[in-house]
């Protein structure tokens, strides 16, 4: 078992979506509508963005253009380089729910996932799609049939892989050089895809609960499971090898670090979007890990939580 979790930056509202970029860790305060960077120890936390709609997964693009998730307007921003604000992608109209994650490819292209239902008020649970936008800003869907698509980690060979928090499984895709997503199959299942027809009535049944996730050197993926309240290193086929007690909820991990051994943890108690307002109880953790973070051409990123 690797070791217990230290804080890093304490008093959120609600910290998701960390990733390491350019020698600083970042993430979103999705209830504050902001998103930070910070030094690897936590220190020097600054405002780089304020986001209206609550920021979720963020990512760049080739030409360092930061984009993120604005969740509930269902768009995805992108900041200019002079600092301001604007619509790089508009899923108004397509997505099924709030937007949560994004993965950029190598060509700029962002894919974005949505959580498929009404979540905040508990609406019928049913699957959801993944939307490509691309630089233009045209809107493309490129996969169906997810259960609440969450965390993504683009593989240094090409495969895209897509956490489905209420699906038991972690899906994985051929991602082709004109930006489609073929040939899907299982890379880890744990469980059937639920039966029962509301959140509440289906909790019972999810045997892991996929949020972020995090690629290391041996392939392995370090995934923010909500069933157990852990972090789970897991192989191809589902097998669970490692796992962290971050001491409460883990949402989403990101590997990185001035030598790739650390894993970045987003956390907080599992309440409900309306709890959350108000009490700062949320907070960015690390842990050290054996095996260091993929290449530095696979994105490392992680999911917006339920």
């Amino acid at each position: 078992m690797t070791d217990t979790p230290a804080t890093l930056v304490a008093q959120r509202a609600f910290a998701e979506a960390p990733r390491w970029h350019e020698g600083r860790l970042w993430f979103s305060d999705v209830i504050s509508l902001q998103v930070f960077s910070a030094a690897e120890d936590g220190s020097d936390l600054r405002l780089e963005a304020t986001v209206p709609g609550e920021p979720a997964g963020i990512d760049w693009l080739p030409d360092g253009r930061l984009v993120v998730v604005s969740r509930q307007e269902r768009r995805l921003m992108r900041r200019e380089h002079d600092g301001t604000l604007v619509v790089h992608g508009d899923l108004q109209g397509h997505a099924i729910g709030f937007c949560n994650e994004v993965l950029v490819d190598r060509q700029g292209r962002a894919y974005v996932g949505n959580f498929g239902f009404d979540l905040d008020q508990r609406g019928p649970l049913g699957p959801s799609v993944i939307h490509r936008v691309d630089l233009d800003g045209t809107v493309t869907q490129v996969a169906e049939d997810l259960w609440f698509p969450n965390g993504c980690v683009l593989t240094p060979d090409g495969v895209f892989l897509v956490a489905e928090t209420f699906g038991n499984r972690v899906s994985a895709f051929d991602l082709t050089e004109d930006g489609r997503l073929v040939g899907r199959r299982t890379w880890a299942a744990w469980g059937a895809l639920p039966t029962a027809t509301t959140l509440d009535e289906a909790l019972s049944e999810f045997v892991v609960e996929p949020d972020g996730m995090c690629m290391d050197a041996e392939g392995a993926l370090w995934i923010a499971d909500l069933a157990s309240a852990r972090l789970l290193r897991v192989l191809e086929g589902g097998r669970v090898v490692d796992s962290v007690d971050a001491g409460m909820t883990p949402f989403s991990a990101a590997l990185g670090g001035a030598d790739g051994h650390t894993m970045f943890i987003c956390a907080a108690p599992y309440f409900d979007d309306l709890e959350r307002r108000g009490r700062l109880l949320s907070e960015v953790l690390s842990v050290r890990v054996p095996v260091p973070v993929a290449g530095a051409s696979s994105p490392t990123l992680v999911g917006d939580g339920a």
